[in-house]
């Protein structure tokens, strides 16, 4: 379905995104992945996807705190592919605190990575795909792009933010053959969510068990956490052409959490 296209996703070296990485992949999509950690073990999962797939992979180790490696890694993918096609912003860090005592520099540095380096990214790829008259813009939002938890104030105004960027960038691509939209995932078991765990709990003062059975799953219904593989399966619905009529949109694939 997407053999010829070329996607870039940012934070895709595990959780979420190596799961839409995977996915696209499997498509026949071309992929510049992103992420930080030790260079031989990316190299590793570069390999293994390109082997996996049949499909070109390239790495960047750009860090989403920095505009200039931002605009760098996608002039990489630009030459290395000829063009980008698909764009997926799912970097993203975590941290839980009460308000009053969030550093300042973790304030700063969720901000920067899970909502101003999608605005970086996102102007630098949409020349192109004006030029081509075709693209799939894709942001990892949060169920907390929609509804806010207690001691997240800078993970829930970055997502909220994330669903803004979203409906505004998906008005001003509408006539271009570009759609934006965003996934709103809950509680997805990751690396990320793992540290939560830990997090949460000291932060409310309960056990590990009680922060995933009495706080996380118990906002979603359905009791389950969400998979990776469901949420890299709307990824690649929104990359189809029968989403092309799918733009400003944040889908929730939460269990039913923000039905309540």
């Amino acid at each position: 379905m997407l053999k010829g296209k070329n996607a870039v996703i940012t934070g895709s070296t595990s959780g979420i995104g190596l799961g839409m990485a995977k996915a696209l992949a499997a498509q026949g999509a071309n992929l510049m992945i992103n992420g930080l950690g030790d260079p031989a073990e990316n190299e590793a999962i570069r390999a293994a996807l390109a082997a996996e797939f049949g499909v070109k992979v390239l790495f960047s180790g750009a860090n989403m705190l920095k505009p200039d490696e931002i605009e760098a890694m996608i002039t990489d993918a630009q030459e290395g592919f000829g063009s980008i096609d698909i764009l997926i912003n799912n970097a993203g860090i975590q941290f839980v605190s009460p308000v009053e005592e969030l550093p300042r520099e973790k304030w700063d540095a969720i901000i920067g990575i899970n909502l101003t380096s999608a605005f970086h990214t996102t102007k630098a790829v949409i020349p192109g795909m004006k030029a081509k008259g075709w693209g799939r813009i894709i942001n990892t939002a949060s169920a907390h792009a929609l509804v806010a938890s207690p001691y997240k104030s800078a993970y829930v105004a970055a997502k909220h933010g994330i669903a803004g960027l979203t409906k505004t960038v998906a008005l001003e691509m509408a006539e271009f053959g570009i759609t934006v939209n965003a996934i709103a995932p809950g509680y997805v078991w990751t690396p990320l969510v793992e540290k939560q765990v830990a997090d949460t709990a000291k932060a409310r003062g309960i056990s590990e068990e009680e922060v995933k059975q009495d706080v996380m799953l118990k906002a979603q219904p359905t009791k389950q956490f969400v998979t990776i593989e469901q949420v890299a399966a709307v990824a690649v619905f929104l990359c189809s052409d029968g989403a092309a009529s799918i733009t400003g949109s944040t889908l929730p694939v939460e269990g039913g959490w923000v039905a309540q």
